[in-house]
């Protein structure tokens, strides 16, 4: 999966995060629908960490002698 699909991605995860928040806080949702819609936001979360320490891993950075490194 290259870098601009990771992208589309986390950016489609974090729209479905917002769709969560705003359905929580619907004041018509009952308890059970919050805690389907606690599990589902907190598992997207999940992903969206994992893709961006993905991200994160393959940052380069450069010191002061001019060298690259992995971040």
């Amino acid at each position: 999966m290259g870098e601009t699909e990771k992208k589309e991605d986390l950016e489609m995860m974090f729209r479905d995060l917002e769709e969560v928040i705003e359905k929580m806080e619907d004041s018509d949702v009952t308890l059970e629908q919050s805690f389907e819609l606690y599990d589902r936001g907190m598992k997207l979360l999940k992903k969206c960490n994992q893709t961006i320490d993905e991200v994160e891993k393959k940052v380069l950075v450069l010191d002061e002698d001019g060298e690259t490194h992995e971040f």
